[in-house]
């Protein structure tokens, strides 16, 4: 069972819950998701069943989307409601110019940094397992980009609002840092991710209705999950070298012009896709195979 389901996950569970379920309804050895989403989120996480979970990394990397509540004036251990409360603060001095004034200067490339309560590894061990034995560690920042936050509303304490946003991105980061830039904390109170990549709330199918009679319905191509990849025909005579990892240098190899720095879907020319490939300074080749 080869391809890609859509599944939308429940709260209270985890993503590995997810996957596990998953193997067992379809007896597939290979399977892994994309995208960790904590057991208090909901929302649009991807499994990938045999091959496909060669291009895990490939579908993580599109944009997402996250319907986020965020509770000013408490902060956590975690950024979330499931912490330890490490400060409260009353919300007086806070209206709502400022919020929206604050909101805005996230927008864009920004350096986030991960919360204690993460599985990035440092020196071999998962964050998490540090912040579980009290320990803080100095994490480094990443880049990440913060593409729209769309507010929806402001009822304080909570703020109900959209956020779309690049890979990488921790939404809990984002809370928190919210709130320490208001000056009075704040923590993620309810998370959904809405889309990810080319997989959305509206074309998932909740994880409670899957089951051995539907899933081969519910199971996407991997072509049609990589569908946001531009397609690139070659020609018959290059497609063995490919196949076998040749990086090809003659320029005939296809007839349209290959750009730098895109990876494409690769195709024979009577239609078999190959793989992901891309130019590269000798040639062309394939990245990943199928």
């Amino acid at each position: 069972m080869n391809g890609v389901i859509n599944v939308y996950k429940p709260q209270g569970i985890t993503s590995f819950d997810v996957v596990s379920k998953i193997r067992k309804i379809a007896g597939e050895k290979k399977v892994g998701h994309t995208g960790t989403l904590d057991p208090l989120a909901s929302g649009v996480l991807p499994v990938c069943l045999g091959k496909g979970t060669k291009f895990i990394d490939y579908l993580m990397s599109g944009e997402k989307v996250y319907n986020v509540v965020l509770k000013l004036g408490i902060a956590t251990d975690t950024y979330d409601r499931e912490g330890k409360i490490l400060l409260q603060r009353d919300l007086n001095n806070i209206n709502e110019d400022d919020i929206k004034k604050c909101i805005q200067s996230f927008i864009g490339e920004i350096n986030q940094i991960p919360p204690m309560y993460s599985a990035i590894k440092i020196n071999g061990k998962k964050l998490y397992e540090l912040a579980r034995q009290g320990l803080e560690v100095e994490r480094e920042p990443r880049k990440i980009n913060i593409y729209d936050i769309n507010i929806k509303s402001i009822k304080l304490p909570y703020m109900d609002f959209t956020v779309r946003c690049s890979k990488g991105t921790y939404i809990r980061s984002l809370c928190y840092d919210i709130g320490e830039k208001l000056n009075c904390g704040g923590m993620m109170y309810s998370l959904e991710r809405e889309s990810n990549g080319v997989f959305s709330k509206e074309t998932s199918i909740p994880l409670e209705d899957l089951n051995d009679s539907n899933i081969n319905k519910a199971l996407i191509s991997i072509e049609e999950a990589l569908k946001n990849y531009p397609k690139l025909i070659v020609r018959e005579k290059f497609y063995k070298l490919l196949v076998n990892g040749v990086c090809v240098k003659d320029p005939s190899l296809t007839e349209e012009k290959i750009l730098e720095n895109i990876l494409y879907r690769v195709y024979s020319s009577d239609n078999n896709f190959i793989g992901l490939g891309k130019k590269v300074d000798e040639g062309f080749k394939i990245i990943k195979l199928l």
